[in-house]
């Protein structure tokens, strides 16, 4: 059996359709093979499934058809076996009571995800278990089954994430808060994951200041112990819940659009201070030789993953937005007055932009946009 876990989170530009293209016309031909494909229930992966090819290979189970009671029992025994695990490695003893599982039982509300981001936050290396569930129930209950309504703000799920978030950074006055938002932003809104090292020096951040506040939300990220691999979040939901401001309630974490807005513009001030002057360049032999000088500068500096991003990413996070800042239109113009031959020739050296013209009429589309609107 082959899985395809999660195929309605694909970013590419609409991946699901060539995937299933693909399933539909090499499935028949591959003998003692099942492939079982997971999704939400997105209109576009639906009619791939319903089309020519997949219609008649397909047995589709629909995971809100199953009865709340069962989904419900499941959820009670990983609660019940997780934490009489965790309750042993720690020591402690009648702990959880039956109220207590059957209050987390109800609280999931049908989410396995709302039990697996419990137990990644009681599971803390430094704080007692018992004393964080006592947290949690003081956190409104829920008992809205999944798929049977919208998630709405104070669901158990959002009050969740919400109270994890407020217990990291109890103590945060507004400078603490503002960084605290950058880093999320970071975290939530790249559009490749970044390790901790990258979001450090895209961000101009002390590292260990970086990893403090992610270590400080760990329940809620899959955190390599090594500073150069990615870091992501452990489900889509935590995204989902920082980007609606129905459901983020809490300002200090809400991740508004604007926020794309800072990261383009760290991006543009990371490769104007990295990327060399083209117009100090007499001729392409030259400027090759520029860039091999700055790659390997780049690289000794551990700065190699973040102007990566920053190459790959600058334009992507800028057009998202209208919100064009004095900020961004000064460093805007030297990244296109002084930098942009240099980015192009690095962005091919590093093979981090597919296609650096598409790019480029992109922002050109993006500032005629902005400007009319003005």
């Amino acid at each position: 059996m082959i899985v395809i876990d999660a195929l309605d989170e694909c970013k590419d530009e609409d991946p699901e359709s060539a995937i299933l293209l693909v399933l539909g016309r090499s499935a028949p031909r591959i003998p003692r093979v099942k492939f079982f494909v997971t999704s939400r229930p997105e209109m576009h992966i639906m009619a791939g499934f319903r089309g020519p090819l997949l219609r008649g290979l397909t047995d589709v189970f629909v995971l809100h058809d199953v009865e709340p009671h069962t989904v419900n029992s499941d959820i009670h025994r990983f609660f019940e076996h997780e934490l009489s695990k965790l309750a042993q490695r720690r020591g402690i003893e009648g702990w959880p009571t039956r109220g207590q599982l059957e209050s987390l039982r109800r609280r999931a509300a049908g989410f396995f995800v709302y039990a697996v981001a419990t137990l990644n936050f009681l599971d803390h290396k430094f704080q007692d278990p018992s004393d964080r569930l006592d947290m949690i129930m003081k956190c409104p209950e829920n008992t809205t089954h999944e798929g049977k309504a919208k998630l709405k703000a104070y669901t158990s799920l959002d009050s969740l994430y919400k109270s994890i978030l407020q217990a990291a950074f109890l103590e945060n006055d507004a400078d603490d808060d503002a960084m605290v938002r950058s880093v999320l932003s970071a975290v939530v809104l790249a559009t490749n994951p970044l390790s901790q090292s990258a979001i450090a020096t895209l961000l101009n951040f002390q590292r260990s200041r970086v990893l403090r506040l992610l270590e400080a939300i760990q329940s809620l990220l899959v955190l390599p112990e090594d500073p150069n691999r990615p870091v992501q979040l452990f489900h889509k939901s935590i995204s989902d819940f920082t980007t609606d401001p129905t459901r983020c309630t809490d300002t200090r974490f809400y991740i508004s659009p604007d926020q794309h807005t800072g990261l383009a513009l760290h991006c543009l001030e990371l490769m104007n201070k990295f990327l060399g002057d083209a117009t100090r360049s007499a001729s392409n032999q030259v400027l090759h030789s520029e860039v091999k000088c700055l790659l390997k500068r780049v690289e000794d500096s551990g700065t190699h993953g973040a102007l990566e991003y920053a190459c790959r990413s600058w334009h992507k996070h800028l057009i998202v937005t209208n919100h064009l800042t004095a900020d961004v239109v000064s460093t805007l113009s030297v990244f296109l007055e002084e930098k942009l031959v240099f980015w192009l020739e690095v962005s091919m050296a590093l093979g981090v932009s597919e296609d650096p013209a598409s790019a480029l009429v992109a922002i050109v589309e993006w500032l005629k946009k902005v400007c009319s609107e003005r």
